[in-house]
């Protein structure tokens, strides 16, 4: 009897190449600016990433507002219209079953924003330079053991 793969194993090729497919596919539909909804209408969306389930049936879009905003009612305004990105999606990636769309907002400016403010806060700032002012330990240039 086969084993069934884990879900923390990394996404396999297949995975991979259907959700960049899906990701291209998302952009070119919202690129089109046929939405009706007033939350996305004359928006402009980024699609950082597409995770797809391992039998691609269910697939998390992760986007963000072009150059910020608000991104908690563009997630719930693009999560309403769904079902007009699947029914897009089968029309133009060719895939047995149509994967349900799920959107989520991508968190990752934020968390290097977050990681930027702190590297760059005084006190962890003197703490790197205090580290940097620390003498190595001699390297063995020669190759041999001996002290």
């Amino acid at each position: 009897m086969p084993r069934k793969k884990k879900s923390s194993a990394a996404p396999g090729q297949r995975q991979l190449r259907v959700g960049e497919e899906i990701r291209h596919a998302l952009s070119e539909i919202l690129g089109r600016d046929h939405l009706d909804d007033p939350d996305l209408h004359g928006r402009m969306i980024t699609v950082t990433q597409v995770s797809v389930s391992p039998d691609l049936r269910n697939a998390t879009a992760f986007v963000t507002p072009f150059g910020g905003g608000e991104s908690a009612k563009l997630v719930a305004a693009l999560n309403r219209a769904h079902g007009y990105f699947r029914r897009e999606l089968v029309r133009i990636v060719k895939l047995q079953f149509a994967p349900q769309i799920r959107f989520k907002e991508d968190e990752t400016f934020e968390q290097v924003s977050r990681i930027e403010r702190l590297l760059h806060d005084p006190v962890v700032a003197r703490d790197i330079a205090k580290r940097d002012d620390e003498p190595d330990a001699p390297d063995n240039q020669d190759g041999d053991d001996a002290p």
